[in-house]
């Protein structure tokens, strides 16, 4: 078979789609490279915006096709027109037998080419402040009419798979869960050193708070700000530990404050400017010593399709707290504890009692990493062959 596959996010490495589009790839190429020397070989193309990093080597089995629009600006306009009319003709003209989208998008196909779409979340469909614009609702409208047109879909987790069914009306049976994984990096605990080296750029001492993962307000920073203010006041009040340890916080903030929280602005309202430090964007490579580093990681997300952050904590086996809600508990199951997005005293008192029991915090760790090591991009690639091999058969 001839399969074309949307790379195009290999080039945003640092976002959520960026990262499943990379891992997923580099772990399609590794297997095909093994399998090099049988035959009937099946040929691949990747549709891509910008050309691949450098670091990847591509079987004699893979072609790229680098699609650049007359259009460069990187914004909805070229989204539309690269993922809706641009990226179609090009997958009619090569032929494909089988087209796989890698995230939600307004790509649908004509001519001979099965369509496999990855469906992470259908956010903007549950949360209309993320519509707030006439291009954006345009956009989602154009996605949630792929999504019903796509021949086959994989979602993250049995979550979105619910709510493709509830919300957009996609027949069960047109719908399979695939859980993906995380990075690499993760693959192991970060060593002494690493986390020496990389405390020591960030200035920081073991056993802090960590948080973070985005500055959405669907992420649900404020609501760790206002738990650990919450924390505080108590500790200060009824001592329970010698000092409140730190709360860290990664993500690069979101110029959209519509969508965002300003979280350094609320935590100078809160009088916690020392005791809060604000990382901004962290490379992919210094975020395993960051987690494994910390006392524990919080992660009260209103809604997740996935939420590979928590993952990643539960990898380096640092105790995590996530919200009871969306797909949370699918991923953590009894790994980690929950509480209520909405409740910042549960939060706090969550927080708490992962902070004073030793015992608890080294079950979790446990727990954690051996729940971690069942999500593999291994198993995500071979359910990926088995679900292209029957919709390519049926196109022929």
């Amino acid at each position: 078979m001839r399969i074309g596959i949307n790379a195009s996010f290999c080039r945003k490495p640092q976002t959520g789609i960026g990262q499943v589009t990379t891992s997923f790839l580099k772990k399609l190429i590794a297997k095909e490279l093994k399998s090099a020397k049988q035959k009937n070989e099946s040929e691949y193309i990747l549709y891509l915006e910008e050309d691949l990093p450098k670091d990847f080597v591509l079987p004699k089995n893979f072609q790229k096709r680098t699609l650049l629009p007359l259009y460069r600006r990187d914004d909805l306009i070229r989204k539309i027109w690269w993922e809706k009319y641009l990226l179609p003709r090009h997958v009619k003209k090569d032929s494909c037998d089988v087209f796989f989208s890698l995230y939600q998008c307004p790509t649908t196909l004509s001519g001979r080419a099965k369509h496999l779409m990855l469906v992470h979340d259908i956010i903007p469909s549950l949360f209309p402040e993320y519509l707030d614009n006439a291009r954006r609702k345009h956009y989602q409208k154009l996605t949630e009419k792929a999504i019903a047109k796509a021949d086959k879909i994989l979602t993250v987790s049995k979550r979105t798979e619910k709510d493709l069914i509830q919300h957009l009306q996609i027949p069960a049976d047109r719908i399979s869960t695939n859980y993906i994984s995380i990075d690499d990096v993760y693959g192991k605990l970060a060593s002494a050193e690493t986390s020496k080296k990389v405390l020591k750029k960030y200035k920081l001492n073991p056993g802090y708070i960590f948080a973070g993962g985005g500055m959405e307000i669907r992420k649900n920073i404020s609501g760790v700000i206002q738990a650990y203010k919450l924390l505080l006041d108590k500790n200060k009040n009824l001592p329970f530990i010698t000092e409140l340890p730190k709360l860290v916080i990664y993500g690069k903030p979101l110029p959209n404050l519509s969508l965002a929280i300003d979280a350094e602005k609320l935590v100078k309202e809160l009088n916690l400017t020392k005791q809060v430090k604000f990382l901004g964007a962290v490379p992919q490579e210094h975020l395993p010593a960051l987690f494994k580093n910390a006392a524990l990681f919080v992660y009260p997300s209103h809604y997740e399709g996935f939420g590979m952050q928590i993952l990643e904590a539960m990898s380096q086996g640092t105790p995590a707290i996530a919200s009871k809600s969306s797909s949370l508990p699918e991923v953590g199951l009894d790994s980690i504890l929950y509480c209520h997005a909405d409740d910042t005293r549960e939060i706090s008192l969550v927080m708490k009692k992962v902070l004073t029991d030793k015992h608890l915090r080294d079950t979790l760790s446990q727990r954690g990493r051996e729940r971690a090591k069942l999500f593999s991009w291994d198993k995500f690639v071979r359910r990926f062959y088995g679900v292209i091999e029957v919709i390519g058969n049926k196109g022929h």
